[in-house]
């Protein structure tokens, strides 16, 4: 199966390298000509992967024809930009793996219904979990979510992409695997507050305790499994995510917990945030689907300035008390 990568950033770099280590050829399509320039004339993706020598098997394009000849793409780009590019792929039925995680502002969309929108007709793919970048391409122990409805597709694709250090769990699940990855951005701007603001472990065990219940909440409502979430897409990622300023997501909040404002925070980072885009479109859709979420919208209120740290936390230490669940 040919592979490409859509995305030239730390993760489509990663992607790449699990699917070449076995010397198959895979394609590499990125926006910046220093990245492509870098990765094919010194085998390392210095911008956004540096100190990690990268396969030959991987050839870097700008050119994002080159694609034409693949039998599944990778789709790496930020959620923001996945209709965009999408809309420039060349005809064909190659299988879409989606590898972002999101929601896309303005229309509320799952990155799954995007791809159903931009390629009809195209099996469509969630490949999602706890993966750091710069450990996945280094080959450290990872395990991840690979959803598809078409079964036969999905075990395929998983096929391709094994290696002994990267193992694929197969689901159909795709509405889960989706929702766990986006939810667990927002979840993890909340944690990054908790550890900048010094409220303590007792308090970051907590929140990932009621954050996941805002996930699952707001996953079975949106006709998830619940076993989905509780797995490597949803509670996995959640875990690694809200644990390490090696998260995009988590290392925002760090910022916001440390009194810097959100727009400072976003206006000086390389990579993208996920987290902050989704978290008013989710904290809107949650309200649609009168889906109650206070953590995400205490995410919200903090990235929009409307209130400051001391007064969240204060807000949602008052809630009224109710069971568990």
């Amino acid at each position: 199966m040919r592979i490409g990568v859509i995305g030239g950033g730390a993760w489509g770099t990663a992607l790449a390298q699990v699917a070449a280590a076995g010397g198959d050829p895979v394609i590499l399509w990125a926006r910046e000509p220093e990245v492509v320039a870098a990765i094919n004339d010194a085998r390392e993706n210095s911008l956004f992967l540096a100190g990690v020598p990268l396969s030959p098997a991987i050839r870097a394009t700008g050119a994002i024809a080159d694609l034409a000849a693949c039998e599944a793409l990778l789709a790496v780009t930020p959620a923001q930009h996945l209709r965009a590019v999408l809309a420039t792929l060349p005809p064909g039925d190659a299988a879409l793996v989606l590898c972002a995680k999101g929601i896309e502002a303005g229309t509320g969309r799952l990155m799954s219904e995007i791809a159903a929108e931009a390629r009809p007709g195209a099996s469509i793919a969630v490949l999602s979990g706890p993966t750091f970048a710069h450990e996945v391409a280094a080959g450290l122990p990872t395990a991840v979510t690979l959803a598809c409805a078409d079964a036969e597709v999905g075990a395929g694709l998983a096929a391709r992409l094994a290696r002994p250090g990267f193992r694929p769990y197969v689901s159909a699940d795709v509405i889960g695997a989706e929702i766990g990855g986006a939810v667990k951005n927002v979840l993890a701007i909340a944690c990054g507050v908790v550890e900048g603001r010094g409220l303590g472990q007792n308090a970051r065990a907590a929140l990932i305790s009621r954050g996941f219940a805002e996930m699952t909440r707001f996953g079975l409502a949106r006709g998830a499994d619940a076993a989905t979430l509780a797995g490597l897409s949803g509670l996995g990622d959640l875990v690694l995510t809200c644990s390490s300023a090696s998260s995009r997501n988590f290392s925002l909040g760090l910022g916001l917990g440390q009194g810097r404002r959100a727009e400072d925070l976003l206006a000086d980072r390389r990579t993208v945030a996920e987290g902050a885009f989704t978290a008013p479109v989710l904290r809107d859709a949650a309200a649609a689907a009168g889906v109650d979420m206070p953590i995400v919208g205490a995410v919200c209120a903090l990235l929009e300035g409307t209130a400051l740290v001391d007064r969240v936390v204060e807000a949602l230490l008052a809630r009224p008390l109710r069971a568990e669940g």
